[in-house]
Formats: C-alpha cells, sequence, structure tokens
C-alpha cells in the first residue's frame, strides 16, 4: 500500500488463509458463547431468578440528585451510548481509514455492524417489550417496553469495538505495530453501563444483556471479516 509520498508499507499481519479462518473459527465461538450467556439472562428475568430479584433491589436504590456540571458530564457519559453519537463517530473513522488504504472494507464492516444493531437489538427490544426501572413493577416484560436490552451499552460494545478493531488491523499496515484502544471500549463501555444505574435508566439485568448481545454482535462482524479475504480489499 503506497501512501502519497510514494513510501510502501508492509502488512505485518499473517494474511494466510488458514490463519484468518482459525480467527474466523475463534470469533464465532465468542459470539456463540456470548448469545448463549445473553440467552441465560434472559431466562432469569423471565422466570424471577437471582438476577431479577437484584433488579429489584437496586432499581429501589435512592439515587442523589445531580446539577450543575456534574450533571452535564454525566449526560455526556451518556451521549457516548446514543446511536447516533456513535454512529457518526464510527462511520467518518472509517471513511477515513478506507481513503487511506483504499480498501472499502472498513465502511463495509461499519455498515453491517449497525444493521446488525438495528436488527438483532431492536428486534429484542420488541419483542421482550420490558418496562424501564423507573417504572419498576412485578415482571415488567411483554408490556411494550423498550428497556431490554439496553441500546445504550450495546451501542457502545459495538461501535467503539469496531472503532478499535478496524483502527488495530490498518495501523498494522503502516509502520507501526498496531494501535490498541481496546481498554477504550472497556471503559466507555462500563462508564455507560454505571451512569444509566447511577441514573436510573435501565435494570442492571438490561446493561448485563446489552454487553452480552453486543459482543456477540460485534465478534460476529470480526468473524466475517476474517472469513472473507481479498487483495482488493484488504484487512
Amino acid at each position: 500500500m503506497s501512501t502519497n509520498a510514494g513510501e510502501v508499507f508492509d502488512d505485518v499481519v499473517d494474511q494466510r488463509v488458514e490463519v484468518r479462518r482459525k480467527e474466523m473459527q475463534i470469533a464465532l465461538r465468542w459470539s456463540a458463547a456470548l448469545t448463549l450467556a445473553f440467552v441465560f439472562v434472559t431466562l432469569d428475568v423471565i422466570n424471577q431468578g437471582l438476577l431479577y430479584k437484584l433488579d429489584q433491589y437496586l432499581a429501589d436504590l435512592e439515587r442523589p440528585k445531580f446539577s450543575g456540571f456534574l450533571n452535564f458530564l454525566i449526560l455526556r457519559i451518556d451521549d457516548l451510548g446514543l446511536r447516533w453519537v456513535t454512529a457518526s463517530i464510527l462511520l467518518i473513522t472509517a471513511i477515513l481509514i478506507s481513503r487511506r488504504f483504499k480498501s472499502w472494507r472498513p465502511l463495509n464492516l461499519s455498515v453491517l455492524s449497525l444493521i446488525f444493531l438495528n436488527v438483532f437489538v431492536g428486534a429484542a427490544k420488541i419483542g421482550f417489550g420490558r418496562c424501564k426501572a423507573k417504572e419498576d413493577f412485578d415482571l415488567c416484560l411483554f408490556t411494550d417496553g423498550m428497556a431490554y436490552p439496553s441500546g445504550h451499552v450495546s451501542n457502545a460494545l459495538v461501535t467503539w469495538g469496531l472503532f478499535a478493531y478496524i483502527i488495530f488491523r490498518y495501523t498494522h499496515r503502516a509502520p507501526f505495530e498496531g494501535l490498541k484502544l481496546y481498554w477504550l471500549v472497556a471503559v466507555v463501555t462500563i462508564a455507560v453501563a454505571a451512569v444509566s444505574l447511577l441514573r436510573n435508566t435501565h435494570w442492571f439485568t438490561d446493561l448485563i444483556g446489552g454487553m452480552f448481545l453486543g459482543g456477540a454482535i460485534l465478534v460476529l462482524v470480526v468473524a466475517i471479516d476474517r472469513f472473507i479475504p481479498s487483495k482488493r480489499q484488504p484487512s
């Protein structure tokens, strides 16, 4: 891959088909495990198990009142899980990387992840119809709500996770070891979840379910990326 100055960067990532297939299989196993974890959380809520009881306990806790700059800061952290915010940052980053390395793959993966988010998380929200934690009534499923799983947490994990992934993959093509931003994904996801609990906008299991389902989507996109090699659109 050449720069405007004519420099050539070697790809230090092993692109052999057998290596890519192995990476794909690992990602698929993780996706399956995270999906199964999401199913277990869902069954616990439906059957009013231990996590459901923890939901009730946390929802009934008295919350502190925030004002001024602290309230502003908390709301901005919450914004890091908003669909339009995360999608905008991801798509802009993907477009810049796609142009830089003359490959549509970063943009294609980003669009695919957003489609999966809307389809899988959206379908789960509509299907389970859970009320918000602030409403706090028994069972609270199939009541035309949209709380479970948490879209904020799923958005944060998938979009910031793919943001980190495409940067890591493509900085391997420059004279670097690969810029690792996975710590950022963990910090943002946990922060968004913590703010949701603090503001009582989600049940605890909404957040755990959102993390599991979002994680399953993220590694599924990674598996698709590793499954499809391309010399014209490398990764």
